[in-house]
This record gives structure tokens, C-alpha cells and sequence, in this order.
């Protein structure tokens, strides 16, 4: 089990709190707080170990697109990339909607 924290410079803030997925079977669960700062904190739980340059290049290109302010914890069961990327961009949708939180 690896336990990796990244830190990303922010302008945008998320107007609610988001909670997307599910910890199981080659899924991830995304929880996703607004800050104040304008940092964004993610900590991805993964259990999988030596795969930090990957979950850096997903944020990263993640961040490059979505200047949001965050607190953001991943919780990893084995997802592809393409299903974190998903996952998050799923997350910052549900916390800029009015009417329902999933």
C-alpha cells in the first residue's frame, strides 16, 4: 500500500464538496473539499506500490486543464488511467452542480 501527496498552485475555487465512485475492483473512489487557499492537496491511496510518476502525470495534466482549489483524496483499487481521469473530471462536475451530489 502506497500513500502519495501532490501539491498544485490554484486560482478557482470548487463551490461544494463531491464524493464519486467506488473503492472495489479496478475502480477508485474521488472525494473532493473547496479550499480557501489556492493550493490544491491530493492524496492518492493506492495499493499498488511504484507508481508515483504515473499518478504525477495524471495530476498534472489533470491540473493543467482545472485550476481548482481543492482538497482532493484519491482512494485506489487498481483503476487505469484513463478511469482516474474520468473519476476526477466526474468529480469537479458534481461539485459545480446545483441539484444533485452523487
Amino acid at each position: 500500500m502506497e500513500r502519495l501527496t501532490f501539491e498544485y498552485a490554484a486560482t478557482k475555487s470548487v463551490p461544494k464538496r463531491a464524493y464519486v465512485g467506488v473503492v472495489g475492483s479496478g475502480d477508485l473512489e474521488v472525494l473532493l473539499e473547496p479550499l480557501e487557499d489556492k493550493k490544491a492537496y491530493v492524496t492518492v491511496r493506492t495499493r499498488f506500490d511504484g507508481f508515483e510518476q504515473i499518478w504525477k502525470d495524471i495530476l498534472d495534466r489533470f491540473f493543467e486543464n482545472n485550476d481548482i482549489a481543492a482538497k482532493i483524496e484519491i482512494n485506489d483499487f487498481g483503476a487505469t488511467p484513463g478511469m482516474v481521469s474520468m473519476r476526477l473530471l466526474q468529480a469537479l462536475e458534481v461539485s459545480q452542480d446545483d441539484k444533485t451530489q452523487r
